[in-house]
């Protein structure tokens, strides 16, 4: 009897360590409040590929799915890219755009999206001045070996939903520099924001 008491104790300690350690990468990168969901999407300017001004206002009237993404030197973002050019197809058959906001100076985003030959949007974060806003800002986040391309500084890896108006239906931060969302995932919460 005391032996069984102390083996459900154990395992019960066990499995509440396992369910804290799971989601502590979670606790330590919490959603900002301004990138909650049912918040509207925060008002910033950013560059296109092509250099032309665009404003996140410019998004409205559609759903729209946002990535913010740390570069092309960061190989956890460059699958992100490719995986989702599986389903660019299917997300903007749905009527949405798929825009990719990052830091990384122009040439390379240009690079980037020739070599995926999707019309993906990227709008540049030139200042970091969105990632300080949304608070999605990594300070001397780049690695070394990147820094006299990069800079020191990116913003922390993030996806968003928002439907027509505007409003955050969907909000993911990366638990981890690797972790992305499931483009799958995106395609489903696409769905549901077209029928908020």
């Amino acid at each position: 009897m005391y032996t069984a008491l102390i083996a459900t104790l154990v395992v019960l300690v066990i499995a509440v360590a396992i369910a804290w350690f799971k989601d502590y990468p979670r606790r330590l990168r919490a959603t900002p409040p301004q990138l909650r969901e049912g918040s509207s999407l925060p008002e910033f300017s950013a560059v296109t590929d092509k250099d032309e001004p665009v404003h996140s206002t410019d998004l409205k009237g559609a759903p729209a799915v946002i990535l913010f993404v740390r570069g092309n030197w960061c190989p956890f973002c460059t699958r992100q890219v490719d995986q989702l050019t599986r389903y660019y197809r299917d997300i903007v058959d749905l009527g949405a755009r798929l825009v990719f906001v990052t830091p990384k100076p122009l040439e390379t985003t240009r690079r980037v999206a020739d070599f995926f030959r999707v019309d993906f949007d990227f709008w540049l974060d030139e200042n970091h001045a969105i990632a300080h806003k949304l608070g999605l800002f990594l300070d001397e986040g780049v690695p070394s070996d990147y820094g006299p391309e990069y800079g020191q500084h990116t913003l922390w890896p993030a996806a968003l939903v928002t439907d027509a108006d505007g409003v955050i239906r969907y909000s993911e931060l990366s638990r981890q520099i690797k972790d992305r969302p499931d483009p799958r995932k995106l395609l489903r919460e696409i769905r549901k924001a077209l029928r908020s």
